[in-house]
């Protein structure tokens, strides 16, 4: 059975120099189709052939994007591997989102379990319910040994007010007590001089096709689309060791 590819989206933007296989540290200096994508407003990290043969497969901040050798096709969508049903994309993203989030370790507000067995890293928003529902129940994720790490994905963009509280609570001198605070709708306390990397972990999780909040990431990269009862995804969790 031929390999497929299953809910493209096709647009064609004229003619691209075409993209070479070349490694991610070098990607962006030699290739010409960074600067051709750069124009749509996509940045592209790293450029690899795919299984389809004259198809590449680009990461971008937007995520997993395929393009024709010649650069005149963009394709969005997934590919799958029916043969051996496996979702390229999907894994390609896994990659990207385990590499990813261990880059911002040092910026993420943990909630540590006493005796630990899993962690997941949790784009959240202090506005939305079911990121705050997750959060009343984070005693029940720490119970479990699931430890909970969370970076900042404000739902209405870099220019909302939920950019700014976010901002705010990750400047707090108590992180932990500033988050419990905002998802239990307190007023957030504006932080002077405040400097934190939150337009950062929005960006990151925009290129993980992040579009909403809670997600969660395992640890092996799996994207988990909203909220997840704690003892559903310790189930998860378990099955995939």
């Amino acid at each position: 059975m031929k390999k497929l590819l299953v809910a493209l989206a096709f647009a064609s933007f004229g003619s691209m120099a075409a993209p070479a296989v070349v490694s991610s540290d070098t990607v962006v200096e030699v290739n010409p189709i960074v600067e051709k994508f750069q124009a749509l407003g996509l940045t592209v990290k790293d450029i690899k052939p795919s299984p389809i043969p004259g198809l590449k497969e680009l990461i971008t901040d937007k995520g997993v994007m395929y393009a024709n050798e010649t650069g005149q096709f963009l394709i969005q969508g997934t590919l799958i591997d029916l043969d051996n049903r496996v979702n390229l994309t999907e894994q390609a993203l896994s990659g990207v989102r385990k590499s990813g989030v261990a880059e911002y370790t040092d910026s993420m507000i943990v909630y540590k379990a006493p005796e630990e067995k899993h962690q997941i890293t949790v784009f959240t928003d202090i506005t939305c319910g079911y990121c705050r529902k997750l959060h009343r129940e984070i005693e029940d994720y720490l119970d479990a040994g699931i430890t909970v790490r969370y970076l900042a994905f404000p739902r209405g963009g870099m220019r909302s007010e939920g950019y700014n509280d976010l901002m705010n609570v990750w400047c707090a001198s108590d992180k932990l007590k500033a988050m419990t605070d905002a998802k239990a709708g307190e007023k957030v306390a504006k932080v002077d001089n405040c400097s934190a990397p939150v337009g950062e972990h929005y960006q990151l999780g925009q290129s993980f096709g992040i579009s909403g909040t809670p997600a969660i990431i395992l640890e092996d990269g799996t994207l988990i689309p909203g909220y997840q009862p704690a003892a559903a995804l310790k189930a998860q969790l378990e099955a995939v060791q």
